[in-house]
């Protein structure tokens, strides 16, 4: 098979991918463009005007929430939800180890040190069953990430927190849309926190969004996030808060995404299917999960290179590569990064961070595209 006609890229795109099928692109349309332009012309394109107010409602009824705080970015999300539960120096948060740094680093923000725990192996999220042998008197709260559009086991989860009375914080950055027995992922722990970078299901280029049905949690949340400004009394600041507004700019892309993410998510869930399709009888391949009581929203098409394959996971990366073919390795397990280096072994994790390469899954994908790299893999198979 052929190489397929790549779409046309922007001229502003780093030249080294400009003629690579990437791994994601966003699709901005029409109406994002009506909606910015808007913004522009009203002048309010800081941290006020209707855009921020219209996403944080309209974000916040999708996923089944009363409240949605929006602010700068995913990590500082996650900072700020941990802020809002008083997490602090001395306490424990318990996070997976297969995961993106921003996770450990919120944490550590805090002054609390994050725990790390091993994956489920079906699922790739946390590990349910692994988690209670880590709590002790300083762990606060749990935090469950979604990882690659996938939900964690939250039941279970939640189950734990109830027993230990500790605090969940769902990380759904990867995961907008995603259903844990039909309930959307970020609306089952205490606080959901979503991501709306780039290359996420819906993006505002940078940001993201706090989640919650506690009306203190979220008028504390919009408080600290403005310098913990009063409302009373302009540029009177009762206690250190933080800048992480979002732009009415950003809200107003925001705003026009979140009316298209239906069809994102089927589009994302027909380029899994195609992938299941021309992959799944290949030997020494493991493709992405989906558990029968959840629906992935596949942010990323993932598969695990097994020992059975012809190449090695880095070897297959560079083969594709040379194909034109861009892809992602797994995520570097925290317990391996520099600044929480330790001597924990979590096996599954580290097997998956090992071996796991993160395919093209752009909506705009092409169905061409995705049978070239299924030739391509396919082509270095044993």
């Amino acid at each position: 098979m052929g190489r397929p006609q790549l779409y046309e890229r922007g001229k502003d795109i780093n030249q080294e991918f400009a003629d690579m099928i990437p791994v994601a692109t966003p699709s901005i349309g029409e109406k994002e463009l009506e909606y910015v332009c808007d913004a522009v012309k009203s002048g309010w394109i800081s941290s006020q005007g209707k855009y921020v107010q219209q996403f944080e409602e309209q974000f916040a009824k999708y996923c089944g929430v009363r409240y949605g705080a929006s602010v700068a970015n995913g990590t500082v999300a996650l900072h700020l939800a941990l802020a809002l539960l008083g997490i602090r120096r001395n306490d424990e948060v318990i996070i997976p180890a297969l995961t993106y740094i921003s996770v450990a680093n919120a944490v550590a923000y805090t002054g609390a040190e994050p725990v790390f725990v091993d994956s489920d192996p079906y699922t790739w999220c946390i590990n349910p069953d692994k988690i209670e042998e880590k709590i002790n008197r300083n762990t606060k709260a749990i935090m469950p990430v979604h990882l690659y559009g996938h939900p964690a086991e939250m039941e279970l989860i939640m189950e734990i927190a109830k027993r230990y009375g500790l605090y969940v914080i769902e990380d759904a950055a990867e995961a907008h849309g995603a259903e844990y027995k039909g309930k959307k992922v970020g609306s089952i722990g205490d606080i959901g926190v979503f991501s709306f970078y780039g290359n996420k299901i819906i993006t505002t280029g940078e940001g993201g969004m706090i989640l919650t049905n506690r009306q203190t949690w979220h008028e504390r949340a919009q408080f600290l996030k403005n310098h913990a400004m009063s409302k009373d009394q302009r540029y009177f600041h009762s206690e250190v808060g933080f800048n992480y507004r979002l732009t009415n700019i950003q809200a107003a892309l925001g705003l026009a995404q979140l009316e298209r993410i239906d069809d994102f998510i089927e589009k994302k869930r027909k380029i899994a299917q195609t992938y299941n399709r021309l992959l799944g009888d290949l030997k020494g391949i493991t493709l992405s999960p989906e558990a029968s009581w959840c629906k992935n929203v596949f942010w990323m098409y993932s598969i695990i290179v097994e020992d059975g394959f012809g190449l090695s996971r880095n070897e297959l990366m560079n083969r594709l590569s040379e194909n034109g073919i861009e892809t992602r390795p797994f995520f570097v397990c925290m317990h391996k990064q520099p600044p929480y280096a330790s001597n924990l072994e979590l096996p599954v994790a580290e097997r998956l961070s090992a071996r796991g390469i993160n395919l093209p899954s752009s909506v705009n994908l092409k169905e061409e595209e995705i049978e070239f790299v299924c030739s391509v893999i396919r082509s270095f198979s044993a």
